[in-house]
């Protein structure tokens, strides 16, 4: 593929100042960055052409090169994985080291993005994994709200242990790869000189104590497999394809660590009387001819059970819609305001069979002038069809 301009990759000109162009690679690699796009590879390459980019042009001397030879100066910016190596033999943790003071903080990006474990120094903290499920909720429900309890088997805290992992009495002890820190350091030499790389502890898992006597109950995991009663809460207005997060009931995490969410996805159930239409609802009205004709009152349904009188002008014709404000359902909070209506749709019904009498009734108005259609309106539908070719 193709290598791109850098000044492109991050969207700057070349006139770009150190400032802008440091601005413009942290906004990137926020959006990029992998335990914001977990399993995503398009996202980690594009993570990794970030920092090339970046490693190149916010140095002054490489930047000047890069402007005088492009790809191909007499350093090899154009050879495999490109200047910088990040798309070749270098991993996440070189660009973490070589980047990572933009962020601040413990010269990484931290755990803000969710995931196992943060990124950079120090101790870390495990987080659970979340969880997902599926609602299917009726149109009733939807437009009111609902409490829905779920039955989740999932990982709880180790009752033996209280999520600590070891034996009662038994506790911790600093971690003697580390020395408590969480973390170790690795030195390598790499095009921009010697560089050190911090990972996490591979004795500890990166917490900078061990267990001494592991729970037998849950082998020094802080947690088993279990089962409890969530409650959530699903707002009014909700739509087929929403999700509902439920913070902090999701499984959890190892040693006391932090519990990872509930995700609840919405799907609708179809519905026999209305048709749905983003807030509106639409209902079809089959009304008989002669209150089409001469005109009248019906019940329509409504939504929350009820019923709407609604009334029929004379010679109403197929196809009129009509609205019923504020019967549909309401804007789901974040999603909009206000509440939708129901939209009747009035078709006429034309029986398929007569009897005797019926026959003679129908056959009387023929003839009738009222009973021929109106001139104007024919006219009109032809003018309207003629006019479309």
């Amino acid at each position: 593929m193709a290598k791109r301009d850098y000044y492109e990759v991050l969207g700057v000109d070349k006139s770009a100042s150190a400032a802008e162009i440091k601005k413009a690679y942290r906004k990137l690699a926020i959006k990029y960055h992998p335990d914001k796009n977990p399993g995503n590879k398009e996202a980690e390459e594009k993570f990794k052409e970030a920092a090339e980019a970046y490693a190149v042009l916010s140095d002054e001397q490489k930047r000047q090169q890069y402007d005088q030879f492009g790809f191909n100066g007499p350093n090899g910016f154009g050879g495999d994985g490109g200047f910088g190596g990040f798309g070749g033999g270098f991993s996440m943790d070189d660009i973490f080291s070589a980047f990572g003071d933009i962020f601040g903080g413990h010269g990484g990006f931290g755990g803000g993005f969710g995931g196992g474990f943060g990124r950079g120094g120090g101790r870390q903290q495990h987080r659970g994994a979340d969880l997902r499920l599926k609602v299917k909720l009726t149109l009733q429900e939807i437009s009111t709200g609902v409490t829905k309890k779920f039955k989740v088997r999932k990982y709880v805290t180790c009752d033996c242990c209280h999520g600590s992992g070891a034996e009662a009495g038994s506790g911790t002890e600093t971690c003697s790869t580390c020395h408590g820190s969480g973390y170790v350091v690795r030195s390598k030499q790499s095009i921009f000189g010697m560089m050190q790389t911090q990972s996490p502890c591979p004795t500890c898992g990166g917490e900078g104590t061990v267990i001494k006597n592991k729970c037998k109950k849950c082998n020094g995991e802080g947690v088993v497999l279990g089962e409890e009663v969530v409650e959530v809460n699903i707002p009014a207005g909700v739509q087929d394809g929403m999700v509902v997060n439920v913070a902090g009931k999701g499984n959890a995490g190892k040693h006391n660590g932090v519990n990872g969410d509930i995700q609840v996805f919405i799907t609708e159930e179809q519905n026999d009387v209305f048709v749905r239409d983003g807030n509106d609802l639409i209902y079809n009205l089959l009304l008989d001819f002669p209150t089409a004709a001469l005109g009248g009152e019906v019940l329509v349904p409504t939504v929350d059970g009820h019923q709407a009188k609604v009334t029929i002008q004379p010679g109403t014709q197929p196809g009129t819609v009509m609205r019923l404000r504020g019967k549909g359902l309401p804007a789901v909070s974040g999603y909009g305001y206000g509440t939708g209506d129901i939209l009747i749709n009035v078709s006429i019904y034309v029986p398929k069979t007569l009897n005797k009498d019926e026959r003679k009734a129908i056959e009387a108005l023929r003839e009738s002038e009222n009973f021929q259609g109106d001139k104007q309106t024919k006219k009109s539908i032809f003018d309207r069809f003629k006019n479309y070719f």
